[in-house]
């Protein structure tokens, strides 16, 4: 039954749920960010009646948050729909798990300040724990364009700026919700004032600090252009021929290179829909496809430019039956040097995506395979191979060499991916800039002849953002379907450009084909984060456990 408690902990909960929202790209209203966890806190702490209990509350919490991820990754909708829904029933407990350690926290008079904090990073570092690589829509993520703000990623990552707005948010609800009695309350705003505001004012000052002497650590690199290409893409579906999207990624390429004569051309990835392992292309005949597209793409490059290009790799034999078949099977990064006569360079993707790229489980349960397929966007078994190298590209340049490493897709929005790139075995900073090709025509929806961007590309964006912070490091972004772009190392993303035919505002290169090019910059601070990792995230992980075990060990000694 509704009753009016039960209408204020609904009311609480969707308010919380539509300013987390409209927060985030594409809505961007990052102000609100400071705010949207406070109906949240208000609705989580209601002293239910006997009727309504702790389980009204925690029901209530799942149905609102299951809602709010339905309709925050509806672009995955359009990939899997059994897919989407798994991950958001998934996600969605994340809500009561937060409602039953607040509750637990708020009942030993921990103030909010300090514990929302706490559990918020605890939750969010948790995130992608079952489904790997899915770290999108993290608080922190609403602040990509504070750049002042997001300084702090480089010593606490991304959780950094997580914490500090929850920090505001327990702030807040503990001066409007009062779950204390007066004067344990009046301590704990005075000490929780002081504390955020020391916190806030420490970060703005700290992040002018570092943007300001960021010219100092700083030196021009090399011109590097991206070719965006324009395929919506749908699982067992050619949307437009792969001979067609070669040919059009190539005469972008070659526009880019007589324009603005970079030294570094890069190709989204898989946009190349061929093995282009030399274990494969010897075996071939000079007239099959993977051929054709290696032939033409050794010729760009011997124009005198580096062409960086998303493929495919893979050890290739000759079975019994006389077919070539592949032993391993990577999504990869080739790189095309000029006029060079030996085997290329490539990077294979370590972190796969479940359930698009590999099935779990698989070979531990096989039984569950048929279950699983269910899941994927594919009616056959479409499973890579994880890469196990974080492959480092060199590139000289007239007496200088330029190192440089290529993220694929998701990976960019997980930290622990990215630092492993930044440093050699002697912890010197080895990568001079970080690729990211991404192939997002997954996440757009064709409607006659336009294609409609999802929310997936602007999210994907901002969520890389940050690595760039924390690791000090320019990052060139080359999306299929957008949005490809050039963030530098304090985390703007760069409107405008030397040359292109792109839209010179960022955000607005969705759903476009084009290309541009532009000088990067190169920056050699060597970041605390890089160096030490995710601890902040570790402690909060640990807090938050310890607050699950304690509040249901608590929750059944009371009998409720």
């Amino acid at each position: 039954m509704v009753t009016k408690k039960n209408i204020l902990i609904i009311v609480c909960f969707t308010l919380s749920a539509l300013l987390l929202t409209v927060i985030q790209p594409p809505y961007c209203v990052s102000f609100l960010a400071w705010i949207a966890l406070v109906p949240f806190v208000i609705g989580a702490l209601s002293r239910p009646t006997h009727s309504t209990g702790s389980g009204q509350v925690l029901l209530w919490s799942y149905i609102i948050s299951l809602i709010y991820w339905l309709f925050n990754a509806y672009w995955l909708m359009q990939v899997t729909m059994p897919g989407w829904l798994t991950l958001c029933i998934y996600m969605a407990f994340y809500w009561p798990i937060l409602v039953l350690c607040l509750r637990f926290c708020c009942e030993r008079k921990m103030p909010l300040w300090f514990s929302l904090p706490i559990l918020i990073i605890g939750t969010e570092a948790l995130q992608g724990v079952f489904f790997k690589g899915f770290g999108y829509l993290m608080l922190g993520h609403s602040q990509f364009r504070n750049i002042a703000i997001i300084q702090i990623a480089d010593i606490f990552g991304a959780a950094g700026v997580s914490f500090l707005v929850a920090m505001v948010n327990g702030l807040i609800a503990d001066i409007l919700y009062s779950h204390q009695d007066t004067k344990t309350r009046r301590t704990n705003i005075i000490i929780g004032v002081f504390v955020t505001l020391i916190a806030v004012a420490a970060t703005i000052l700290y992040g002018h600090y570092r943007i300001s002497e960021t010219p100092r650590f700083t030196q021009a690199g090399p011109v590097i252009g991206v070719v965006q290409s324009n395929v919506p893409v749908e699982a067992g579906k050619d949307c437009e021929p792969v001979e067609t999207t070669f040919l059009n990624m190539l005469v972008d390429s070659r526009k880019c290179f007589l324009t603005a004569r970079p030294q570094l051309i890069i190709w989204p990835e898989t946009m190349i829909d061929a093995v282009l392992d030399e274990s494969y292309l010897k075996l071939i005949s000079q007239s099959e496809n993977a051929m054709i597209f290696h032939n033409a793409l050794v010729r760009h490059a011997n124009e005198g430019v580096y062409v960086l290009v998303g493929s495919f790799a893979g050890q290739a034999v000759v079975a019994d039956d006389n077919i070539i078949k592949l032993k391993t099977s990577y999504n990869s990064a080739f790189l095309y040097e000029p006029n060079d006569i030996g085997s290329r360079r490539h990077y294979n993707k370590i972190q796969l995506v479940p359930f698009g790229e590999f099935l779990p489980f698989k070979d531990s349960l096989p039984f569950l395979q048929k279950l699983l397929m269910i899941l994927t966007p594919y009616t056959y078994d479409y499973t890579l191979d994880a890469g196990t190298d974080y492959t480092i590209f060199e590139m000289p340049v007239q007496n200088k060499i330029y190192r440089f490493a290529c993220s694929i897709c998701f990976e960019d929005t997980q930290p622990r991916i990215i630092r492993g790139f930044v440093l050699d075995k002697n912890g010197n900073k080895q990568t001079d800039w970080l690729v990211n090709i991404s192939n997002d025509g997954w996440f757009v929806k064709k409607s006659g002849d336009r294609i409609i961007p999802g929310g997936e590309l602007s999210q994907h964006m901002a969520a890389c953002v940050f690595r760039a912070v924390e690791n000090r490091l320019s990052v060139i972004r080359c999306a299929n379907t957008g949005i490809s772009c050039l963030i530098d190392s304090t985390g703007k993303i760069k409107d405008d450009f030397l040359a292109g035919t792109l839209e010179k505002k960022e955000i607005q290169r969705t759903c476009q084909r084009g290309w541009f090019a532009d000088a990067v910059v190169i920056d050699k601070r060597i970041t605390f984060f890089t160096r030490q990792g995710q601890i902040l995230e570790i402690g909060c992980v640990i807090c938050l456990i310890l607050a699950v075990v304690m509040s249901i060990y608590k929750l059944k000694g009371s009998g409720k």
